[in-house]
């Protein structure tokens, strides 16, 4: 079942009441559901969802009911806390896991998973998005100073991230030597540079290392995609390339000057946690 309501609250009135009243369709267990999943959203200045089931209303008030059978009983693997340096941490994403929530949830959302745990004893922002297909570190700020002091590095190209992904085909020697391209994405220059970790000759795909210059919407997959050679398992670029193990993309490292400490950090993913366990990728 799938629905879009706005509820209107006519007297003073517990959330719950309310949204039982007006969506017959939803026992109130489902409904208690959707609100700790964060498909309830009130209409204040700036929205937010609402998730006490006993919480009241005034009258005029508006909730948002958004509630997707299919997406609030999926599931994924748990993000995992890589590093915390208290104004920001690095987290593992999994495939699966979205970066933030949408109005139809945000049960599978690494923001909603800091959150909890740090147990709303912090405040959580997100820098930069990972696709929900793909894997890796994503970085998240813990004060509005290391927010605005770390979006500017990125805005500035002064965050460099590296990725490995898996590829259809095997690429040719002139390729290689160019390692890089630069076909404009939604009218805008952008730049990917790659090089090549290992080739396999069983499947005839190549294991790539890419550092993202630029920051278009699925840069990677596009640019690839585009040069015939997509990434394995992409459900929505590239032919041929259909893979039951998910999305060859995961973000493997992040290197930037740290605001605080004023200098250089690097924080790269653990080994066991690399898309592939050949010895190329285990040792880098």
């Amino acid at each position: 079942m799938k629905l879009v309501r706005t509820l209107v609250a006519r007297e003073g009135i517990n959330a719950i009441d309310l949204l039982s009243q007006q969506v017959p369709e939803l026992s109130k267990g489902r409904l208690k559901d959707a609100m700790a999943k964060g498909a309830v959203l009130l209409s204040v200045k700036p929205q937010k969802r609402l998730r006490r089931a006993q919480t009241m209303l005034h009258s005029g008030q508006q909730l948002q009911l958004h509630y997707d059978d299919d997406i609030l009983q999926r599931s994924c693997a748990g993000a995992l806390l890589i590093s915390d340096q208290q104004q920001y941490s690095i987290w593992f994403k999994p495939a699966g896991m979205l970066s933030q929530g949408n109005e139809w949830g945000d049960h599978l959302s690494l923001l909603r998973a800091a959150e909890q745990h740090f147990a709303a004893k912090r405040q959580v922002f997100l820098l930069h998005r990972l696709d929900r297909e793909a894997s890796g570190l994503v970085m998240l700020a813990h004060s509005k100073q290391a927010a605005g002091a770390i979006s500017k590095l990125i805005a500035e190209h002064q965050v460099s991230k590296q990725y490995l992904i898996r590829v259809k085909g095997q690429l040719t020697a002139a390729l290689l030597q160019q390692g890089a391209i630069t076909t404009p994405l939604d009218g805008k220059a952008c730049l990917t540079r790659f090089s090549l970790r290992n080739y396999d000759n069983d499947t005839e795909q190549s294991w790539l290392d890419i550092e993202l210059i630029s920051g278009r919407k699925h840069q990677i997959r596009r640019h690839f995609a585009g040069i015939g050679h997509p990434v394995m398992g992409d459900p929505q670029y590239g032919k041929n390339n259909k893979d039951a193990s998910g999305l060859a993309l995961q973000a493997v490292s992040l290197s930037f000057t740290c605001p605080r400490a004023r200098k250089m950090v690097r924080y790269v993913l653990p080994p066991e946690l690399l898309l592939t366990a050949d010895p190329a990728a285990q040792a880098s």
